[in-house]
């Protein structure tokens, strides 16, 4: 697929998963307020919005362009200030919680690894045939594959509200 489709689709269907959590968060907005909970619908949040806002400056900066590399290292360097503040603020893992929010430490991993590749270290896998922008992007997905399981297990914890 070329990139620059890639990153349209990517980053509107990130810009639609927003929209779809904050309705998701509004029906069960009392919940919400609970520091833990809102810190569950915080991390989620950014777990699609950060990968929207870089997918869309891939699509603009283009993958023959560098400016998508500052664009990718911009938006790994938030979500690893909003992931170290989520994991720090969180309580310890225990076997209650599911996988997702266990391993909250992930996403600071996948950040970091998009980072190291945007400023250079993806271009070692340049002897398979792919491009770099695909190795960002293929991080990315799991970004936000790991977005939608936090998402799952945080509607799963919240009571619905009664009718």
């Amino acid at each position: 697929m070329e990139p620059n489709a890639f990153y349209a689709l990517f980053s509107t269907t990130c810009f639609a998963l927003v929209g779809l959590w904050w309705n998701a968060v509004s029906a069960r907005i009392k919940a919400f307020k609970e520091p833990r909970m809102k810190q569950n619908a915080t991390g989620v949040y950014f777990s699609f919005l950060i990968p929207g806002m870089m997918g869309l400056g891939a699509q603009v900066a283009g993958a023959e362009n560098a400016f998508w590399r500052v664009v990718f290292v911009a938006g790994a360097a938030i979500g690893i200030i909003v992931w170290v503040r989520i994991v720090r603020g969180a309580d310890k893992p225990n076997e209650t919680q599911g996988f997702f929010r266990r391993h909250r430490w992930v996403m600071i991993v996948l950040y970091a690894l998009i980072a190291l590749g945007s400023l250079g270290a993806d271009r070692a896998l340049a002897f398979t045939g792919v491009t770099p922008i695909q190795v960002e992007a293929f991080l990315m997905c799991l970004l936000v594959l790991a977005g939608h399981g936090l998402s799952w297990e945080t509607l799963m914890e919240v009571t619905p509200p009664a009718e």
